[in-house]
């Protein structure tokens, strides 16, 4: 496949004083009351004014789901870059810089080529009214026009049938990833309702591969396919994935794989690596040179920070017994908690306990009502910075309600050494409730290393 878009890569390795894009990153936040407003009517609008940007991508593969959306999408990057292709990705929320969302050909998008494309924006814009994540979902579009790649990843930021990244009418492919319920408030309070409007990035004629799904939101799926004519590839029916021993095992009719484990560790992983395996084989279809052994490469060498990741000999860790572990993830819903209470459970005995921070959106009872049978003292916290967190003692409340044995803390630094202090070691320690406060975690552990092998 070459490379379509019209012009080079950056050299990234030249040296450029950096310009700073917290200005226009903040004057674009006010652009809009509402933090949310699922349309697609200003998106469609601001890239006309460009010239439509995204009519000049190369081949993209467009991802919903509710959990799992991440994940899939960096699997898929690394069997795609394994294969030698430039990739662009477009992904969200970011754990520490704003410019993690967006990764040009391979490369962390430069402050120098943010600040411009966002500039643009905001002067094609003219002022309306326009969300943050639809303004910044259009610039990064506007980047991958400017740099040449060989295929673009985009996750839906909410939804997915008025996401601001559902303006493509020809993807490649797409793909949903298990559907659970979460943003109601946008998405609607059944399952069904939210399933339908992740099944909006289904389009006539293009293939999606769909991970296996409760059934009520298997029929939305499946209803909106066929609505569409949009042939669909569901996981324990036209393939399937599981581990034996050491080994994954990957089967389509009349091929199977013989693959490693997937280089991030939790059993949910197993079905996100799928995904991304049947999206590699459909790519395979249409003419990416992509084998077997980039899909192998592309497993092991995953990179996913902030998803049940553990910190080695960084900041934090100094505030723990030299013989405990600290972890973080970013899961903040029920299906969150139990694939993470899956992954406790299969791990050896020792303690665990939880940092808790959360976004007032969010049940925290059901999330800690799945983790409550591994988990000893909970520390809850607000999550530094954003006003719509759980007060820490709110959070506390919730714990105890579930019969976790709970106490609030000022600090990410306070909490750690309250659970030094007051269990009994050696142990894990899990930081967990929201990307925001995986993000601070890993921002406040700067000089981490990282160990993301299975334990």
């Amino acid at each position: 496949m070459s490379c379509r878009s019209r012009h080079p890569l950056p050299n990234q390795s030249r040296e450029i004083i950096p310009l700073d894009s917290e200005p226009v990153l903040a004057r674009l936040q006010g652009l809009h009351p509402r933090v949310i407003d699922l349309s697609l009517g200003r998106v469609h609008r601001l890239l006309a004014t460009l010239g439509h940007p995204e009519r000049q991508l190369p081949p993209v593969v467009h991802v919903a789901g509710t959990n799992g959306k991440g994940s899939t999408i960096a699997f898929l990057r690394a069997m795609l870059e394994a294969a030698g292709l430039r990739v662009h990705v477009l992904t969200s929320p970011h754990l520490v810089r704003f410019s993690e969302r967006i990764v040009v050909a391979g490369v962390e998008i430069s402050d120098p080529l943010l600040v411009e494309v966002l500039e643009t924006c905001e002067t094609a814009n003219a002022g309306d009214p326009i969300t943050f994540f639809e303004i910044t979902t259009v610039a990064a579009l506007l980047a991958f026009d400017r740099v040449a790649a060989d295929i673009a990843l985009l996750e839906t930021g909410l939804g997915g049938r008025l996401d601001a990244t559902n303006v493509l009418d020809q993807p490649a492919l797409t793909a949903i990833t298990p559907v659970s319920v979460d943003h109601q408030a946008f998405l609607g309070e059944t399952l069904v309702a939210i399933a339908a409007e992740k099944a909006g990035i289904l389009k006539p004629g293009v293939a999606a591969v769909v991970a296996a799904q409760q059934p009520e939101a298997a029929d939305a799926i499946r209803g909106r396919a066929a609505d569409i004519d949009a042939p669909l590839a569901w996981q324990g029916v036209d393939w399937s994935i599981e581990t034996n021993k050491d080994r994954t095992v990957y089967t389509e009719t009349n091929v199977v794989l013989d693959l490693p484990i997937p280089g991030l560790p939790g059993t949910h992983q197993i079905g996100n690596a799928g995904v991304a395996v049947a999206c590699a084989r459909k790519l395979g279809e249409r003419g990416v040179a992509i084998g077997t052994e980039d899909i192998a490469a592309g497993l092991l060498g995953v990179r996913w920070p902030g998803r049940l990741q553990r910190l080695v000999g960084g900041q934090l860790q100094r505030w723990l017994p030299p013989d405990w572990e600290l972890w973080v993830d970013g899961g903040h819903n029920e299906a969150a908690a139990k694939a993470l209470a899956d992954h406790l459970r299969a791990m050896d005995d020792r303690p665990w306990h939880l940092v808790l921070g959360m976004l007032v959106s969010k049940d925290p009872a059901a999330f800690l009502g799945k983790l409550a049978p591994r988990i000893g003292h909970v520390v809850t916290m607000d999550i530094p910075g954003d006003s719509a967190s759980f007060p820490a003692a709110d959070l506390a409340a919730s714990a105890r309600s579930v019969g976790l044995t709970a106490q609030p803390a000022d600090s990410l630094e306070t909490a750690l050494r309250m659970l030094a202090e007051s269990a009994p070691g050696p142990a894990r320690v899990l930081v967990a409730g929201s990307l925001y406060l995986a993000g601070h975690a890993l921002a406040a552990d700067k000089d981490q290393s990282t160990d993301s092998t299975h334990s």
